[in-house]
C-alpha cells in the first residue's frame, strides 16, 4: 500500500465541519499554479479552468456537499497524441463521514452502492478541494482520441478497434442484418 501521509493536495480547500451548519454554498476555483499542479498529478497537458459550486449541508458529523464541476482541459490523444481540448461540467455529490477505523488498511471491505460516494475524514476538517480534484480526475477519459488518431494508427500499421477483437472475424463474414 502507498503511504500517503505525506501527501499534499495541489487544490486544498480544507473546511471545519463545524461551519457547516444547516446549508452553506461554496464557491471553489482553482488558480494558475493549483491547476498546473493537477495537470502534472492527472497526465494532463494543461487545465485552463478548474470550478465547484458546492451546497454543503451537515447532519451531526456527516456532511454532503452537491453541486457542479466545470472545466476545460487540453489532453493528449491516447493514439495520435495530439492536442484535444475538453469541457466538462456535470453534477457531483460527495458524502462526508468521519473514519471508522473498524478495517485494517489492506483489508478488503464490502460497498453497497452509497458507500462508494463517501469520503473518511479524521479530526473535524473535510477537505473539498481535494474531493473536486478526485471528481475531474474520475471524468478523464484515458483512451480519448482525435481526429488525427485513424492516420496515426495506419502510419503505425495499426488497424482501428474495429478491424482487431473478437468481432472482427465476424465483420468479414458478410453477414446481413
Amino acid at each position: 500500500m502507498t503511504d500517503t501521509s505525506q501527501f499534499k493536495p495541489e487544490f486544498s480547500r480544507s473546511l471545519d465541519i463545524r461551519q457547516a451548519e444547516g446549508k452553506a454554498a461554496h464557491v471553489l476555483d482553482a488558480d494558475m499554479s493549483e491547476r498546473e499542479a493537477l495537470a502534472e498529478r492527472f497526465g494532463l497537458v494543461r487545465i485552463d479552468r478548474l470550478a465547484a459550486d458546492l451546497e454543503l449541508e451537515r447532519k451531526d458529523r456527516k456532511v454532503e456537499a452537491r453541486g457542479r464541476i466545470r472545466a476545460d482541459y487540453v489532453q493528449a490523444c491516447a493514439v495520435s497524441a495530439e492536442d484535444i481540448a475538453v469541457s466538462l461540467d456535470e453534477p457531483v455529490f460527495f458524502r462526508f463521514v468521519p473514519e471508522s477505523g473498524d478495517h485494517a488498511p489492506d483489508e478488503e471491505i464490502e460497498l453497497d452502492a452509497d458507500d462508494c460516494d463517501e469520503i473518511e475524514y479524521s479530526g473535524s476538517h473535510i477537505d473539498l478541494g481535494e474531493a473536486v480534484a478526485q471528481s475531474l480526475a474520475l471524468a478523464i477519459d484515458p483512451f480519448l482520441t482525435g481526429p488525427e488518431a485513424d492516420a496515426a494508427r495506419k502510419s503505425a500499421g495499426i488497424g482501428t478497434p474495429e478491424d482487431s477483437g473478437p468481432f472482427a472475424a465476424l465483420k468479414g463474414l458478410g453477414l446481413k442484418e
